[in-house]
C-alpha cells in the first residue's frame, strides 16, 4: 500500500472518531475516576492483542503482534472547570470539563490505532490510556514504576498535545528540553497572635509572609543563571478571620519551574533557606513542604528528526522553537526511552484551561496525523541496526 493510500485510511477514521471525541467531550471524568472513559476508548480501539490494565483507572493496548512496540499516549482525565463553551455536546457533569484537550488526544489516539490494525502495519503499537495527567500522583509514574511498558517492549514514546499558542496547523517537534520540570511548594509560617492594636506583643506570621513572597522572587534574577529559563512563583496566600486580629498562622503555596536538573535543585534549597532566613528574622517558625512534581520533558533528537521527516511528507508546518515552562507528566516516559512530544496549532483562541476551550474537528485531523507522523518516524528507527536507545 502506498504511502497516500495510509494517510488516506488515516482521513476516514478521523471522520469516525469524530463522533467519539463529542462523546468523550459530554461525559468528561476528573483525575482518578476515568473508569468510564477508560472503558469507552477501549470499546473504540480494534481488536486487541492483549490489555493490561495498568495506574488504578488505565490501560495500554496493544495492536499488532510480538516484538519492540512505539507507545502512542492519550490522556483521559478532565479538569474541575465549568464549561461555557455553549455547543451542542458540551459537559453534562457539573464542574467538570474538558478544557484541556484530552478528548481530542483520545480520539486521535483510536483513529490512528485503527488506521495501523486496518493496514497491518508491521510495528506494534501501544495505545497507552493515561490516567491523573493534571493532578499527583502523575499517572505517566505509575504507568512507568509499573513496569508494563518494559514488559510489552515499549521502545519509544510519542505525545501530542493541542497547544493554541500556535498557529493552526503547525506543529512543533522540537529536540532537547521542551517543557519544565515541575515542583509545588507549600509554606506555613507560625507567629503569636494577638490583638492588632497590639502588634508589638505578637509576632506576626501574615508580615513575615508577605516578605517571603516578596523574597522569593528575587531568586531567579540573583540566583540562577540568566540564560537558564525558571520560574518560582506563589499563587495562593490564606490568613486571618478578623480586621482587629493578628493570625497565629499564615499560609502560601506556589510553583517551582526548571529547564535542568541542575538549576531546579537549586530553586528547591533557595526556596526553603529564603522562607526559613525571613521567618526567622520576624521571630517566626516556618514549615516548608515541597513536593517534587514531574521531571524536564527531553525529546530525543533522533526521533524528532525521524518524526519531522514525515510531518514534513505531509506538508505540515513545523516550529522548531517553541518550548515552554509549562509541564507534562510524559516526562516520567521520556526519562526511560526515546521519546517525543509534539505541540500542536488550534483554531481556537482560548488558553488552555480555560473554560471556553474548544478545539475543532481540524484541530483532532491535525493532532491524530501528527501521531502516526511520530508513530512511523519511531517504526523507521527500529528498522535501524542500532538500536533506539
Amino acid at each position: 500500500m502506498t504511502d497516500p493510500d495510509l494517510w488516506e485510511v488515516l482521513d476516514r477514521h478521523i471522520h469516525e472518531a469524530e463522533q467519539l471525541r463529542r462523546c468523550l467531550h459530554r461525559e468528561p471524568e476528573l483525575s482518578g475516576t476515568e473508569i468510564g472513559t477508560r472503558d469507552r476508548v477501549l470499546a473504540a480501539l480494534p481488536p486487541a492483542a492483549s490489555v493490561t490494565k495498568v495506574a488504578d483507572t488505565g490501560a495500554i493496548v496493544r495492536i499488532g503482534g510480538d516484538g519492540p512496540a512505539v507507545g502512542i499516549r492519550g490522556e483521559m482525565d478532565a479538569l474541575p472547570v465549568t464549561e461555557t463553551s455553549g455547543v451542542e455536546w458540551a459537559s453534562e457533569r457539573a464542574g467538570t470539563a474538558h478544557a484541556c484537550g484530552h478528548d481530542v488526544h483520545l480520539a486521535a489516539l483510536v483513529a490512528v490505532a485503527r488506521t495501523i490494525e486496518e493496514l497491518r502495519l508491521p510495528t506494534p503499537l501501544l495505545a497507552v490510556l493515561q490516567p491523573r495527567e493534571e493532578t499527583y500522583p502523575s499517572g505517566a509514574r505509575d504507568i512507568v514504576e509499573d513496569g508494563a511498558l518494559q514488559a510489552e517492549g515499549c521502545a519509544a514514546m510519542i505525545g501530542a498535545h493541542l497547544q493554541p499558542a500556535l498557529p493552526t496547523g503547525v506543529v512543533a517537534c522540537v529536540p532537547g528540553s521542551v517543557n519544565a520540570s515541575s515542583d509545588e511548594f507549600e509554606i506555613q509560617v507560625h507567629g503569636t497572635s494577638g490583638h492588632a492594636a497590639y502588634p508589638h506583643l505578637t509576632a506576626d506570621p501574615l508580615l513575615a509572609l508577605a516578605q517571603i513572597v516578596v523574597a522569593l522572587q528575587s531568586i531567579v534574577s540573583r540566583s540562577v543563571d540568566p540564560m537558564a529559563a525558571a520560574v518560582v512563583g506563589v499563587s495562593s496566600i490564606s490568613s486571618g478571620t478578623a480586621a482587629n486580629v493578628i493570625p497565629g498562622l499564615a499560609r502560601a503555596t506556589g510553583t517551582i519551574r526548571a529547564m535542568n536538573a541542575e538549576t531546579r535543585e537549586l530553586l528547591r534549597k533557595r526556596v526553603q533557606a529564603v522562607a526559613e532566613n525571613v521567618a526567622r528574622a520576624h521571630s517566626c517558625g516556618v514549615e516548608v513542604k515541597i513536593t517534587h512534581g514531574e521531571p524536564v520533558l527531553h525529546n530525543d533528537p533522533r526521533l524528532v528528526d525521524a518524526v519531522a521527516r514525515h510531518l514534513g511528507d505531509q506538508n505540515i508546518a513545523l516550529s522548531t522553537t517553541l518550548r515552554s515552562l509549562g509541564a507534562d507528566d510524559f516526562s516520567y516516559f521520556s526519562e526511560v526511552m526515546p521519546a517525543v512530544m509534539m505541540f500542536v496549532g488550534s483554531e481556537t483562541d482560548e488558553p488552555l484551561h480555560s473554560s471556553a476551550f474548544l478545539p475543532s474537528d481540524s484541530d483532532l485531523h491535525l493532532t491524530a496525523r501528527a501521531m502516526l507522523a511520530g508513530y512511523l518516524g519511531a517504526a523507521d528507527l527500529l528498522r535501524e541496526e542500532s538500536p533506539l536507545r
